[in-house]
């Protein structure tokens, strides 16, 4: 059921923070995990670099889409257009773009589960800076339900994995640019604490392997209690 030899996964934004831990899970499940090598927000480079993954491995059973940028701003009246586009585009469409192209790669093979990272963020804000950040989660999450319903016939599934406060490089990040940030997200929490990356690991790997084979549609937070 939860076994992962020879089955490929796709990781986008798998340098740092939650996408190294669940790039590194995979690979330790036994599973053969693929990192992107291209930038999700440029919709011409991902069929060529999908291409290239079933070019050298034969197949994609999983994709994760985790790649994301959330840029500070002091609140919603400081977002320039340029910006909003920025985040939506890697956000929502860069999820869209490798989705699309990789679907039809999972249907060909038997089917497949897609993965997409969201955030608490996108159910309420935590803080008026994140309102651009916080807006492109919310879209993501119906882009799932979406994607879910088109592609059940192609058994492909297609879930959401909701992250409360995790201490990622860009959390760090912001802790940086406003000190007490981290604090303030772990009061919001009844653990009372800021997640570890490695502990997002675990719901991926469910939703991604067989042990979820009739969840699709689903919206799961990994929050420590923090509610939608």
């Amino acid at each position: 059921m939860f076994d992962l030899a020879g089955r490929v996964a796709v990781v986008t934004g798998s340098t740092r923070g939650i996408g190294r831990a669940i790039l590194q899970g995979w690979s330790a499940a036994g599973g053969t995990a693929v990192g992107i090598a291209c930038h999700v927000g440029d919709w011409e480079a991902i069929p060529d670099f999908v291409d290239a993954v079933l070019e050298h491995y034969g197949r994609i059973d999983v994709l994760i889409n985790n790649a994301g940028i959330n840029p500070v701003v002091e609140d919603i009246n400081s977002v320039s257009v340029a910006l909003w586009r920025k985040v939506f585009n890697v956000n929502v469409e860069g999820a869209l773009r490798m989705s699309e192209c990789v679907a039809p790669v999972m249907r060909d093979g038997g089917g497949g589960s897609i993965v997409n990272v969201g955030s608490m963020e996108g159910y309420s804000p935590s803080h008026p800076r994140s309102v651009v950040y916080g807006a492109s989660k919310a879209a993501l999450r119906n882009l799932t339900a979406s994607m879910a319903n088109t592609w059940s016939p192609w058994a492909v599934r297609v879930n959401l994995l909701c992250p409360g406060p995790f201490a990622t490089e860009m959390l760090l990040e912001a802790e940086q640019a406003f000190p007490g940030s981290l604090d303030l997200l772990a009061g919001m929490n009844p653990q009372q604490r800021v997640a570890s990356p490695h502990e997002i690991v675990g719901p991926a790997l469910y939703l991604a392997s067989d042990a979820s084979s009739v969840v699709t549609g689903a919206d799961i937070a990994v929050s420590g209690g923090m509610c939608k």
